[in-house]
C-alpha cells in the first residue's frame, strides 16, 4: 500500500484510558502466567491459563483466531524469535527463557505486550543479553516525547544494541495498536534520527523489547499505541537467516 494511503490514528484522552485498561489486563495476565513458569510445564498449559484469566476478567484473547492463529498467547522458547505456537510437546526446562506475548480485547480496544521469563537459573551470557535489551527499552522510552520523531526511538535502540555487540533483526517491525491489532505506524528496530513521523501529544508508546537467535528479553507496558519489537542477535549469528 502506498505510504500516502496509510493513516496514523491519534487517540483521544478517553480512548487512551480505555486502551490503558486493556493493556493493564495484559500485564495482569502475564503476571498470572508467570506464577506457572517452572520446569516441566508445557507452553500449551500456559496458554490455557492465560485464556481462562483473560475471559474471567471480562475480555477476550486478541490473538485467538487472528489470521488463523490457534491460541491465546505466543510462547517463544529460546531461539524462537517470535510468534511461537503453544504446544503440549514444548516442555520448559531449567535454563530456558520463554517470551510470552499476550493480547486482549477489552471495551473495544486491543492490549498487546510481551515479557520474557527465565526458567530457573540461566547462563551468564543470557543474563547479559536480557539486561542489554531491557536497557535499550528505557533508552527508547527516553526518546518517546512530543517533538521527537519515530526514527529517534528506533535509532536509540539500534545504537545501544550494536554498542553491546548485538544486532537488531531487521525483518520484524513494531506496529500501532488501538481498535485493531495492527495499526500504523510501523516501527522498525533500526532507523535514523530525525526521520519518520513526528511524535504528537496523543502518540504515547507502549513498547516491547526482545532479542533473537540466542534468547529473548522483552517488554514493558506503558498504555500506548505502538508495540515496538527489538530483536537482537549476537554478531556471530549475523549470517543466519530467520
Amino acid at each position: 500500500m502506498p505510504l500516502i494511503n496509510r493513516m496514523i490514528y491519534l487517540k483521544t484522552d478517553e480512548e487512551i484510558e480505555l486502551m490503558r485498561e486493556a493493556n493493564q489486563l495484559v500485564g495482569k495476565t502475564l503476571g498470572e502466567v508467570a506464577k506457572h513458569i517452572v520446569p516441566g510445564v508445557s507452553t500449551l498449559q500456559l496458554d490455557k491459563i492465560a485464556e481462562e484469566f483473560i475471559r474471567d476478567n471480562g475480555a477476550v484473547p486478541a490473538f485467538l483466531g487472528y489470521g488463523g492463529f490457534p491460541n491465546s498467547i505466543c510462547a517463544s522458547v529460546n531461539d524462537q524469535v517470535v510468534h511461537g505456537i503453544p504446544s503440549s510437546k514444548m516442555i520448559l526446562k531449567e535454563g530456558d527463557v520463554i517470551s510470552v506475548d499476550c493480547g486482549t480485547i477489552l471495551n473495544g480496544f486491543v492490549g498487546d505486550s510481551a515479557y520474557t521469563f527465565c526458567v530457573g537459573e540461566v547462563a551468564p551470557e543470557v543474563k547479559k543479553l536480557l539486561k542489554a535489551t531491557k536497557d535499550s527499552l528505557y533508552l527508547g522510552i527516553q526518546c518517546a516525547v512530543e517533538g521527537h520523531r519515530l526514527g529517534d526511538i528506533s535509532n536509540a535502540i539500534q545504537t545501544y544494541c550494536e554498542s553491546q555487540g548485538y544486532s537488531v533483526v531487521r525483518e520484524l517491525v513494531g506496529h500501532g495498536i488501538g481498535r485493531k491489532m495492527h495499526e500504523e505506524p510501523e516501527v522498525p528496530n533500526y532507523g535514523r534520527r530525525g526521520c519518520g513521523p513526528l511524535l504528537r501529544r496523543m502518540s504515547f508508546l507502549r513498547k516491547m523489547v526482545g532479542r533473537s537467535v540466542r534468547k529473548i528479553e522483552s517488554v514493558r507496558l506503558i498504555s500506548s499505541i505502538v508495540s515496538l519489537y527489538v530483536r537482537m542477535v549476537p554478531r556471530s549469528y549475523l549470517h543466519l537467516s530467520f
